[in-house]
């Protein structure tokens, strides 16, 4: 899954009952009844879902939803266990980034987007103009959230949110959001029923979660809504553009750029915290594969697949990307594709395609055992974030291993020989 300011750090907190208030069955008759109503649950559901949802209503009346908005939003809630299985397993976080790409970057979403753009050419280019994003990066967003609006999602936004806002991992992030769709409820932008998405709650052609909807979503098409949802994807796409723009979208300036490294390159330089213009990158043997990079501002070697795999130079643009989602795999995917869709070609470089993803577990015990080494990785969270690539990096150093910070299974092998 991909979705604006959602892409899960996956961490190890289990799903845990919630008790947010008193037990139901301890309540007036009277008031038991009207709770019971409210929460709408079937009796083989957890209790402690129904007591999560009278202490939620309460909340959330205190934030400015109605009683009748929350009332008639909350009846029938069930729980949704796939949900839950669903953001155990992301593929963003859970392929290898070569995997991934093969889907994200397939002919045919090329072939699509392409059509896509074609189709929407006038709405395209006038968004372009009014808010400085390219239309091709913003039909390749549109390409990896709905395949171009074609599959929006169909899961019920208020009930994937208040299985996640119950579980434990990420409550207070999905308890805020699920009180931002009831805002849009109450606001009158859409109903219940039309209000469908992913099953973490991202709605429309290029899955806003609802607080990014709130603060970003606009009226492109003038009919006094800010509609996401239907076919006509004008107001979703000028939404998005609207979105980069105001995280910082440099018009003209890449995401990043395929780069050959040169033979003796220091590993320890491919860090997004060191940065220089192409011209001074260039300087050292970093080269682009299509030829000379212009200094279109300053960027960091990026090595997503290890010293085996493709190396970018990436430039602010990428992190701009990365407020949509934060994993590389994704903000790559983007990227690639809009340049693709532009008629730009394949990457160049191969991958360790030998190598298969860590799982879940295994991401875990590599940070713990990182850790318990000596090399912290700050956060023990299964997400391979610039933390644990520096913590790897630094192990490497330390073992006289190529510091390119890439944590494999033969990684994970050395350190559970230690």
């Amino acid at each position: 899954m991909s979705s604006l300011l959602c892409a899960m750090s996956l961490a190890i907190a289990p799903v845990l009952a919630l008790a947010a208030g008193p037990e139901i069955s301890s309540r007036p008759p009277g008031q038991r009844s009207a709770l019971a109503a409210v929460a709408g649950v079937a009796a083989q559901e957890p209790a402690g879902l129904r007591n999560w949802i009278a202490g939620f209503r309460k909340r959330a009346l205190s934030q400015g939803i109605s009683a009748q908005t929350f009332d008639t939003a909350m009846t029938g809630l069930r729980y949704d266990a796939q949900v839950i299985k669903r953001d155990r397993n992301q593929s963003e976080f859970t392929k290898t980034i070569w995997d991934y790409l093969d889907t994200a970057v397939s002919d045919l979403r090329i072939a699509n987007g392409r059509k896509a753009l074609a189709k929407w050419q006038g709405t395209l280019t006038n968004i372009e103009a009014r808010y400085g994003v390219e239309k091709e990066v913003v039909t390749a967003i549109w390409g990896l959230e709905s395949a171009y609006g074609t599959f929006r999602g169909s899961d019920n936004v208020i009930r994937s949110l208040a299985t996640l806002a119950y579980d434990a991992r990420r409550a207070a992030f999905f308890e805020a959001e699920l009180i931002h769709a009831l805002t849009i409820l109450q606001s009158g932008d859409t109903d219940r029923s039309r209000m469908r998405g992913s099953w973490a709650g991202a709605m429309g052609h290029t899955q806003f979660m609802p607080s990014s909807f709130q603060a970003h979503a606009v009226d492109y098409d003038g009919d006094g809504r800010r509609n996401i949802w239907e076919d006509d994807p004008k107001d979703a796409l000028a939404s998005t553009a609207a979105y980069l723009k105001h995280f910082g979208w440099t018009k003209g300036q890449p995401w990043g750029v395929e780069v050959s490294l040169p033979e003796g390159f220091d590993y320890t330089t491919a860090r997004r915290d060191l940065v220089k213009l192409p011209s001074a990158w260039a300087a050292q043997g970093v080269t682009g594969t299509n030829g000379p990079i212009a200094d279109h501002g300053t960027a960091s070697v990026l090595l997503p697949g290890g010293a085996e795999g493709a190396a970018f130079l990436v430039f602010d643009n990428f992190e701009v990307l990365e407020r949509y989602n934060t994993a590389d795999a994704y903000v790559i995917g983007v990227g690639h594709l809009s340049d693709r869709i532009k008629g730009g070609g394949p990457i160049r470089h191969d991958w360790p395609r030998g190598d298969r993803a860590l799982t879940f577990d295994e991401r875990i015990e590599l940070q713990k055992r990182l850790t318990a080494a000596g090399f912290d990785t700050i956060k023990i969270d299964a997400k391979m974030g610039p933390l644990t690539i520096n913590a790897v990096r630094n192990f490497q150093k330390a073992r006289g291993l190529l510091p390119d910070g890439y944590p494999s299974l033969r990684l994970l092998e050395r350190l559970r020989a230690l």
